[in-house]
């Protein structure tokens, strides 16, 4: 879905240890977490795909709320974001975000769980196509979705940046990709 008004979207680098992430916000809140360590364009190309008239604005200062908690979380002293956080997708696509914040910190669902959870349950893969469009990865956690059988599945971020996210948690991957409670 995209937005025939023109709208600012600030963003910043945030750094954090080997953590590099591009992060967005408008007037309203998050809006896009990108995925470790990708160039700016992977910001871009997502700005001008939901906005059709958008202006992204270098604002480092404007996102210091969101970097603080994105540090706080990869510190392991924040396991509930309290940021504002918007999305802009599709209602099912919504729905299936929202779905994944009330997965619990340190706990995984499937996707049949959260096609489930919405009351879609035939909809196992179009929830999979929603939750790879999901623009704010960390604080919408879809690093918490898991194949059914507990095997890691495919990440926007790349499976290493799933698994660290994860293990932050507290859970482990074992010898067979399955995840394991610490």
């Amino acid at each position: 879905m995209t937005n025939s008004i023109s709208r600012a979207i600030y963003w910043s680098l945030f750094s954090y240890e080997d953590w590099n992430l591009h992060v967005a916000a408008t007037d309203e809140g998050l809006c896009f977490v990108g995925s470790q360590n990708h160039p700016f364009e992977e910001m871009a190309k997502w700005a001008n795909s939901r906005y059709s008239h958008c202006t992204l604005i270098h604002d480092d200062e404007k996102l210091l709320p969101y970097k603080a908690e994105l540090a706080q979380y990869l510190q392991g002293t924040l396991e509930n974001f309290t940021v504002p956080t918007v999305f802009q997708g599709t209602p099912f696509q919504e729905a299936v975000w929202q779905a994944l914040c009330s997965i619990p910190y340190g706990q995984t669902r499937s996707y049949s769980d959260i096609a489930a959870h919405i009351q879609k349950p035939a909809a196992v893969r179009a929830v999979g196509t929603a939750i790879g469009a999901n623009p704010v990865l960390i604080t919408v956690p879809c690093h918490r979705v898991i194949g059914k059988n507990g095997t890691l599945t495919g990440y926007r971020g790349g499976i290493d940046m799933k698994t660290k996210l994860l293990q932050l948690e507290g859970l482990r991957t074992g010898a067979k990709g399955n995840l394991q409670h610490v």
